[in-house]
């Protein structure tokens, strides 16, 4: 049985469930679940099963691919043997017919989601440590730490917060395309309807 707005996620790293967690200590009213957070390193596929289980008891499951480490394997992908985007493409195609799935797609990783509060670019980073130095030039102090992230009455959300608007209208064009995935792609601002189904209740 589905209980009435509970939204789980299935991520790839630390950064994100931090980000998460402070989203929901921040944003009370909404009913968010953040667990069951994946480990780091967890395959795509393992991923997917994941999204599927958990979308028979959540109203809305939220897959959050950090799309560099897809890019980093297809590159080093052996010739003639399925890539890791051609395995995630067919896979997020799969989670998406699933009614109260939604993906959501950061290219290189969820550093350029933060960075996109500060600037409108459709740059191309090729990883995430690229990202990471651009969004340095306005969060001086950033690091990729628990600490960081969650220090009380100035956590990641607080810091981003009055920006939040500028970053879901810039992120807003940055749409995930199969047919050309070697672009700056940041879909968070999907993550932000949740409020639109809280809402509705």
């Amino acid at each position: 049985m589905k209980v009435s707005n509970t939204f789980a996620f299935v991520v790839d790293g630390d950064t994100e469930v931090w980000y998460l967690q402070m989203l929901k200590r921040n944003e009370r009213e909404l009913n968010i679940n953040i667990e069951p957070k994946l480990p780091s390193k967890k395959s795509i596929p393992d991923q997917f099963k994941m999204v599927k289980d958990l979308a028979a008891d959540y109203t809305k499951v939220f897959w959050i691919v950090d799309y560099d480490v897809i890019v980093k394997e297809t590159r080093e992908a052996k010739k003639g043997v399925e890539t890791s985007e051609q395995l995630f493409i067919k896979l997020k195609e799969k989670a998406e017919k699933l009614d109260n799935v939604i993906v959501i797609v950061n290219n290189p990783c969820i550093e350029f989601w933060f960075l996109l509060h500060f600037e409108k670019t459709s740059k191309l980073y090729s990883d995430c440590n690229s990202a990471e130095k651009q969004l340095k030039k306005h969060l001086t102090d950033y690091e990729k730490t628990r600490k960081y992230f969650t220090k009380q009455d100035n956590d990641i959300y607080l810091k981003l917060k009055n920006k939040l608007s500028d970053a879901k209208v810039n992120s807003k064009s940055l749409k995930f395309d199969k047919y050309n995935t070697s672009k700056a792609i940041c879909e968070m601002n999907s993550l932000f309807k949740i409020q639109e189904v809280t809402d509705k209740k």
